[in-house]
């Protein structure tokens, strides 16, 4: 008997699926080795910060608002009806028409009013949320945000992975971060080399959209007694 040559009647090739050639990864290769897809940010490059709801101080204005036009509204009525103004706006009005415009207390109502007014023009043209820092894009329709806490705690982490490293205090602001670290063996100036070169590090892990600027500073314990 000979064997068949060729294919057999009825019987295909199968497809052939060519992989795009791209850098060969071996066991030994790990994910930090490969550069990360490119996130998208904004037109300059950083994302603006979070805007806060403020329910708070806009439902405190509100309320006042509405218990105040309440009161002059039911006033206004109240006169219209031939009936006596209210004791303390005849009190006001009196005391508007004969007091200076240089009299201490017209001067201390002025000066609150004029308080509270830039406290709210602050409040309306500031987005507050100080506490969350903006993260870098990886979506155009998604947004992300880091919690300052959040962040102190992870550079603190891996700032105790540092050989030499006794404790470590991180300060974490809006474009700052202080690293305060004590140092109980090594050479100061080598465990800050290696201090500076892993927060880097843990700072762009982070992802925000602003990397803060490091202060680090290393002492030595106290001596006790």
């Amino acid at each position: 008997m000979s064997e068949p040559q060729g294919t057999e009647a009825g019987t295909r090739p199968l497809p052939v699926v060519e992989k795009p050639a791209g850098p060969a990864l071996d066991g030994s290769a790990s994910a930090a080795d490969h550069d990360p897809p490119t996130a998208a940010e904004g037109p300059d490059g950083r994302e603006g910060r979070f805007w806060s709801v403020r329910r708070v101080p806009a439902g405190i204005v509100a309320l006042l608002l509405l218990l105040g036009a309440g009161v002059f509204l039911y006033d206004t009525v109240a006169v219209r009806a031939h009936r006596p103004a209210m004791h303390w706006r005849r009190a006001l009005a009196h005391q508007l028409a004969h007091r200076p415009l240089d009299d201490i207390w017209v001067l201390i109502g002025a000066g609150v009013a004029t308080v509270l007014g830039l406290w709210l023009i602050a409040l309306a043209v500031t987005p507050g949320l100080r506490s969350l820092l903006p993260m870098r894009r990886s979506h155009p329709d998604i947004r992300a945000g880091l919690q300052r806490a959040a962040a102190a705690q992870v550079l603190r982490d891996r700032a105790m992975e540092v050989s030499g490293v006794r404790s470590v205090r991180v300060r974490m602001r809006r474009r700052k971060a202080d690293v305060r670290a004590v140092s109980h063996f090594r050479e100061l100036d080598e465990v800050r080399a290696d201090l500076d070169l892993t927060l880097a590090e843990g700072v762009r892990g982070l992802g925000l959209s602003r990397p803060p600027t490091l202060s680090v500073r290393v002492a030595r314990p106290g001596r006790k007694g």
